[in-house]
């Protein structure tokens, strides 16, 4: 599984960081670490465009967000 983490970085960089990892693995399930809502939401939207099912989880250090291609 491919793993991005933006934990202590303000958007866009976990969009962009984000975007390359989807880009670069298409067909892969993704996992998103983020520590703001903003970043959460930003990366969830840019997930849905795509066609990506999200699953959001609350951790001690922020959000733990897991993008799954559709089938």
């Amino acid at each position: 599984m491919i793993e991005v983490d933006a934990r202590g970085l303000s958007c866009p960089i976990p969009v962009v960081k984000t975007k390359a990892a989807l880009d670069e693995n298409p067909n892969q399930p993704v996992t998103v670490l983020v520590d703001n809502p903003v970043a959460k939401e930003n990366v969830a939207r840019l997930a849905r465009s795509k066609g990506y099912t999200i699953t959001i989880e609350k951790t001690a250090d922020g959000y733990k967000i897991e993008l799954n291609p559709a089938s």
